[in-house]
Formats: C-alpha cells, structure tokens, sequence
C-alpha cells in the first residue's frame, strides 16, 4: 500500500483472501512523497474531479482526474503525487504470485511484468474493484471464495491485457473431469464448517484457480462461491431439524463466523430468517 496515514473505512485484513486486499480511503487533499510499491497496486477515484499533479517514470504530469480514473502500477514501479481535494479512493493490490499462478500459461513464470498507467479508463478493472468493495460491505456471505475468484479474475485480466508480453489465450470446454469434479464436492461437502479459500480447491482438481472456476461451472452449471453456499445453506436446513441444535450451533456448523452474519444470508436465500424457518417445519 501507498504511505497513507489515513485510516481506511473499509479492510479486507480480516477475510484473508489469499494474494488480493482491498482498502477503501476518505482522502483530504495531500502529497504521498516518492515511493517504490513492494506489489501490484490498484487504486480508483469513485468521487467527483480533483487537480493531480504526480510524477512517474521520469516524467511529471498534472490534470484534473475524475471518478473511473485508475492508476495501475506494478511492483518495483515508483511514483510520487499531489492531490489537489478531496477524493473516495478505492485501493487494491495484488501480491506478485496471483497473477503468476492465476492461469496455466504463466505458472513457469517468477513474475509478471505489468505496465504502468496513472490515469487509465478501464471498466472491466473498475467493475471487478468496486464488486469486491461490494461483497465487503455485505459480509462476505460466501466466505473467502467469491473474494478470491474476483482477485483471480482481476489477476488473469490484468495479465492478459496489460501484461508487457501477454500470454496466449487457452479456450477451455468440456468441464472437469468426473473424478476430479468428485473430489471437490466431496470435499466441500466434508469441510462446510471451514472457510474454504479458491486455491485450496484449485490445488484438489491439478488447475490454476481460473481454470478450475471455469470448469467447474462448466460442469455444474454454477461457480465454486455460488455451490459452496448452496451447500451451507442446505446443510443448515438439515441441521435445524435437530431442535437440540441453537440456531448458533447450526451458524457454526456450517462456516458463518456467528449468528447475525448466518441469518443474514439465510434470509436472502431462503426468504425467511432461521427461527421463522424452523417454526415451519
């Protein structure tokens, strides 16, 4: 992360997604000196212009940047920059071996060269930030999983679109194999209490983390986030039927970190709050 001294509003600290963080900044207006970044650093503008002066490269800028505006810049690359006002700052970065391992055809590489861009338009980038802004605000109902696949996907983009030399594009059809498809079901379906991360099912199928999300839908017609909370919540239903289990019990039973964050998406995926479900048994 930048040398920022304000606090963010927002952290993804707690969900430890594996190889992606997002920071989201109320930011006055200030000077963040030279600085080298140790990892790939996103961050997007969401509130109205304001004057920027930055230099990067060897080469001084200045204009009025506007909400969209992305700076992207890779690890090892340096910057310096003046923010005229006020701004919302929506900040992620992504640590060197997400993008190495997010697709087969760069797993041989130590690292991915990006190039640097201080005031880029991309909505692709921007909707995958903003949608991992969004799935922080709302708990993260599916735990490290939905997290993660947006980091892969902003990963595998990034190398492909702004890689300095872009890697071929492998179309994938047919889905898994069935016996590898197996094992990830029957492993989620033993390990519903834990908070299963991307890579950890990647690694049980032999495929990088986009692969595997590709094919995986493929073979069961829903991503791996998507399946795994299906699978909580139908375990939980079966839980409740036992009324010696507390709706807590049931809440940790099925990897929810505590009882208001289980009955929040049980009630957006059933219609009905736990105890209201169990009364209609």
């Amino acid at each position: 992360m930048r040398p920022i001294t304000v606090l963010p509003k927002l952290s993804s600290a707690n969900l430890r997604w594996d190889g992606v963080t997002l920071e989201s900044y109320d930011l006055p207006a200030s000077f963040i000196p030279d600085h080298e970044h140790p990892i790939h650093y996103l961050s997007l503008q969401t509130t109205p212009p304001i004057r920027v002066e930055w230099s990067a490269g060897g080469r001084s800028h200045a204009g009025v940047i506007g909400p969209g505006t992305i700076e992207l810049i890779p690890r090892g690359g340096r910057d310096q920059v003046w923010w005229g006002g006020a701004s919302a700052r929506v900040v992620v970065t992504l640590h060197p071996r997400l993008l190495t391992q997010a697709i087969e055809e760069t797993a041989h590489q130590d690292d991915v060269e990006l190039i640097q861009h201080m005031d880029l338009r991309d909505r692709h980038i921007a909707s995958l930030m903003l949608a991992l802004q969004a799935d922080l605000e709302d708990g993260a109902p599916a735990g490290r999983l939905y997290g993660e696949s947006l980091g892969t996907a902003l990963a595998v983009y990034l190398v492909r679109r702004y890689a300095a030399a872009p890697p071929g594009i492998q179309h994938l059809r047919g889905g898994l194999p069935k016996y590898r498809l197996r094992r990830v079901l029957d492993f989620v379906a033993s390990n519903l209490d834990r908070n299963l991360s991307l890579t950890e099912l990647a690694s049980l199928s032999g495929l990088s983390p986009h692969y595997f999300a590709t094919l995986f839908q493929q073979s069961t017609g829903t991503s791996p986030h998507r399946y795994v909370l299906q699978q909580r919540i139908e375990r939980a239903k079966e839980l409740m039927r036992n009324r010696t289990r507390t709706i807590l019990d049931v809440a940790l039973f099925t990897g929810f970190e505590d009882q208001s964050h289980f009955t929040k998406v049980f009630r957006r995926a059933v219609g009905l709050t736990p105890t209201q479900y169990r009364a209609e048994l």
